[in-house]
């Protein structure tokens, strides 16, 4: 390992908050501790940098809190923070404190903010929280675990009674403009036809003849899984209804995803990462991003994971075509 020349880090959540963050945050709080650190929480994001809402940190400050939801940091949105100003005064803020290396836990926007504090100066490492699984350089990130299972769960119920009144149900997930969420539902949740921003066509009629032809079989329900990225739930199911005679109803989940006790595996991944990330200071570097790849924690350059682009897997949404249409067969 490098001489050590970190003193203090600070850690912040930023952006959209995730289940598994506290995991997160208790572990870059603790290894650093553990290491001889002072460590440095910096509540409610960028807004909470700019406005010096910096606060000591101790083992005891993040006891119990690995099995809660949310961030106990807080998070929030800063417009401030994208002009070079705001990105300057914050740097000048972490000199300030005396803050050697940040910890970022969010996703590419909260990324983009950390390079550009890695470019002033500042020791700066990313560390991915997002239940939208959109961050290219990384097959995992912190909180879709918990948030793909609690709808997971959620279209379960919805089925239920979709079933006892014979009804066509479209149920939105969220993602932003990435259909993770909805492609591991539409596969889990076994529905018959998934929504997602990177393939579908818009072609509505296909999905009218789909609920028309399941119908025929014998099917007493239809589960649509939508994408937040595609959305307008309400009106599709009008016009499904209108066009079918079916009775129609969307439920949208929202932010009930991004709330609840995180999975086990969002506790230890988060974990994990918030140790590295910790680690990654200690050793020197900045401007990295932790990832998961391949059965292993490992780091990106900052600029690299930004550049990068992710899609969806051909072949996982092919099994999910081929199973979503059966009745067709």
């Amino acid at each position: 390992m490098a001489e050590n020349k970190i003193k203090t880090i600070g850690v912040l959540t930023s952006g959209g908050d995730a289940p598994g963050m506290n995991a997160a945050i208790r572990a870059v709080v603790r290894r650093g501790l553990s290491s001889g650190l002072k460590v440095k929480g910096i509540q409610k994001g960028y807004n909470g940098l700019l406005n010096e809402e910096i606060i000591d940190m101790s083992a005891r400050d993040v006891s119990d809190t690995i099995e809660r939801g949310g961030t106990i940091l807080y998070t929030a949105r800063c417009a401030e923070f994208r002009t070079p100003e705001g990105q300057q005064r914050g740097a000048e803020i972490c000199r300030k404190h005396g803050i050697d290396g940040l910890v970022v836990i969010g996703g590419d926007g909260s990324f983009a903010g950390a390079q550009k504090l890695a470019n002033l100066g500042i020791n700066t490492i990313g560390i991915p929280g997002t239940i939208d699984l959109d961050i290219a350089c990384t097959e995992y990130t912190i909180g879709f675990d918990t948030a793909v299972n609690t709808a997971m769960e959620a279209i379960d119920k919805v089925r239920d009674t979709s079933t006892s009144h014979e009804r066509c149900s479209i149920i939105e997930v969220m993602g932003r403009g990435a259909g993770w969420l909805a492609l591991w539902c539409g596969i889990a949740n076994g529905a018959e036809d998934v929504l997602i921003p990177e393939k579908y066509d818009y072609d509505e009629q296909k999905l009218i003849n789909n609920i028309i032809e399941s119908r025929k079989m014998g099917k007493k329900h239809h589960i649509i899984i939508n994408a937040e990225g595609i959305g307008h739930s309400q009106a599709m199911a009008m016009r499904i209804e209108a066009a079918t005679g079916i009775e129609t109803r969307a439920t949208i989940l929202g932010h009930m995803q991004r709330g609840g006790s995180p999975t086990c595996k969002d506790r230890v991944y988060a974990s994990m990462m918030g140790a590295m990330a910790v680690d990654l200071l200690l050793e020197g570097k900045k401007s990295r991003v932790v990832g998961y790849r391949h059965g292993d924690f490992v780091d990106f350059d900052i600029n690299e994971a930004l550049a990068m682009e992710k899609s969806v897997t051909p072949y996982m949404w092919e099994v999910c075509e081929s199973l979503s249409h059966n009745y067709k067969k």
